[in-house]
Parts: structure tokens; C-alpha cells; sequence
């Protein structure tokens, strides 16, 4: 089991993108349009590789990814002016309940130090998921989702 910068393995980048789209993204297109949006996710994570507030972490088990997480400079249109964001934090169903999210969270909060943050946010709709990880609520947003932060 490895975790891995996503820039230092690109050959993920198509299946991240695709499990991305299909967790968070518009259920209602067709393919055409997933394919649209497919490609213009991958654009975007290839012109965010190198930016300061930007990192995505995989897990991979015997080159088989299991998950990902990230830290944005912005997660959605309320709240830019908080930065940076804790998100996209996912395991793949079939290895969910084995303690992998806790190793994503570990090492994306770890990366986050290295980077000189002091906090990161988050938002998420979840109920009481985040602050096993450390996250306290600190409001809610427009959408109903709560706003988190964690001190690193």
C-alpha cells in the first residue's frame, strides 16, 4: 500500500477523473457531454499539478487504486475568501470500512503542514464523518452543507 502524488503518476489521472465525475458530478449528462467533462477534468488537475495550494494524493495497493483526496485553492463559488480546501476525499466502494480514509486524511493533512499551512477548510454534508479527523465546524453554507476547519 503506497500513496503517491498524482503528478508523479499521471497514469491514474483518467480513472481519478472518471470516479470524480461519477461521485460528484451532474448525473443527468450524456455521453458526450461526460466525455466533455471528463477531458476538461483532466486538463484541469494537469495545469493545477505544480500550483502552491494544489495536491492530490492517491493510494494505490499493487497498482490498483483503492482512493484519493485533495487540498484546492477553492472548493465552489461561496466562501473564496478561504483557502486552502480539504476535498475530494474518496475510497472506492469495495474497500470502504478498512481504515483507508483515515491513511488519506492522515497524509493529506501531513502534506498540508509541509506546505506551511496553519489550517485547511472543508465543506460537506456528511454528519459527524470529519471531525474524527480533527475538523471542527465553524458554519454552515448557503447550500446546507457545514464549513469546517482543521488547525494543522
Amino acid at each position: 500500500m503506497k500513496i503517491y502524488n498524482i503528478k508523479d503518476h499521471l497514469e491514474y489521472i483518467d480513472e481519478v477523473a472518471t470516479l470524480t465525475q461519477n461521485e460528484w458530478g451532474n448525473k443527468s449528462l450524456n455521453d458526450k457531454e461526460k466525455e466533455e467533462k471528463l477531458k476538461k477534468k483532466i486538463s484541469k488537475i494537469k495545469l493545477f499539478l505544480n500550483h502552491p495550494s494544489y495536491c492530490k494524493l492517491i493510494l494505490v495497493d499493487h497498482d490498483i487504486l483503492i482512493g484519493f483526496i485533495s487540498i484546492f485553492p477553492q472548493d465552489g463559488e461561496e466562501r473564496t475568501d478561504l483557502s486552502p480546501w480539504y476535498a475530494t476525499m474518496f475510497v472506492k466502494e469495495e474497500y470502504r470500512g478498512k481504515g483507508y480514509s483515515k491513511l488519506l486524511n492522515d497524509a493529506i493533512l501531513k502534506e498540508a503542514k509541509k506546505r506551511g499551512f496553519k489550517k485547511i477548510y472543508l465543506k460537506s454534508d456528511l454528519k459527524n464523518y470529519y471531525e474524527k479527523f480533527g475538523a471542527k465546524q465553524i458554519g454552515l453554507l448557503e447550500n446546507g452543507e457545514k464549513l469546517y476547519s482543521i488547525d494543522l
